[in-house]
């Protein structure tokens, strides 16, 4: 499986998961041009969707959905809520709702949902099989709290795309009001890079080899204090894998989500 992360964080997020030339975007965060622009510098066509899938419906994450699927004539799958809350821009689109209880068939791979916890109308974290390689990509941010749900969900994840959003010191003595540092921390926000190292030290194990860490914010977050957050907890448990941080202002180069590869990598 091919992983392309197109952009992350609170202007913008988008991911492309290819397997045998069939590709699924995963949030569309981004307008119909700077989404065009950026799947071309890694690839990806995106007239030739087989799906696009929301998370939720906030626009740094579907700002460009129903634009996509309506140029590839594909699917746009989301939670029933994710879709009530978007009605008003999905006329003409196929809109498929995105169970939490099921698998569900989206292309080449088989998706998997739970409810997170966030303030949208009914966000979920993903896990997305390829039953011809039998890896899956977990894909959780925008959670102010890992739940028993999302836990439960990505206990088998060979590959985690995370939210590291914010350091717990910058965010306290940046520039937001009050209120938005609560939002920001509070159980409907997001995860700070403490939290995501404690969930990930949790979610190892042996087969996981891939780790993005994505959603930083700009302004209470540096990709070096994400990383060494994440990375000194993955590595006491063991973990020979690379540690990636999407950017905002660019793709991440796309990888192979393949067990084999990362493992060669831990050992240069």
């Amino acid at each position: 499986m091919r992983v392309a992360v197109l952009g992350s964080g609170s202007r913008g997020n988008a991911i492309a998961l290819t397997s045998r030339g069939r590709t699924v975007l995963v949030d569309a965060g981004f307008g119909p041009r700077t989404l065009a622009r950026r799947a071309e510098e890694v690839g990806v066509d995106l007239t030739q969707l087989e799906a696009v899938v929301l998370t939720h419906e906030h626009g740094d994450h579907a700002r460009g959905a129903a634009a996509a699927a309506t140029r590839a004539r594909c699917p746009l799958y989301g939670s029933a809520g994710t879709l009530a809350a978007l009605l008003p821009k999905l006329e003409g689109v196929a809109a498929v709702p995105l169970p939490t209880h099921q698998p569900v068939s989206a292309g080449p791979f088989l998706l998997r949902a739970c409810r997170t916890s966030h303030d949208a109308r009914e966000p979920v974290a993903l896990l997305v099989g390829d039953p011809a390689s039998g890896e899956q990509v977990g894909i959780a941010y925008d959670l102010g709290r890992p739940t028993v749900q999302v836990r439960y969900l990505l206990r088998a994840a060979t590959c985690l795309i995370l939210e590291a959003n914010h350091d717990d010191l910058l965010l306290r003595t940046g520039p937001y009001p009050a209120a938005v540092r609560e939002r920001i921390a509070g159980p409907g926000g997001h995860l700070s890079n403490r939290q995501a190292a404690e969930l990930l030290d949790e979610l190892w194990h042996p087969g996981l080899h891939t780790v993005v860490l994505a959603h930083l914010s700009d302004r209470c977050n540096e990709p070096a204090l994400a990383s060494a957050a994440v990375e000194a907890t993955l590595r006491r448990r063991g973990y020979r894998g690379k540690v990636l941080v999407a950017e905002q202002n660019a793709p991440l180069i796309p990888f192979e989500v393949r067990a084999e590869q990362f493992a060669l990598d831990g050992l240069d």
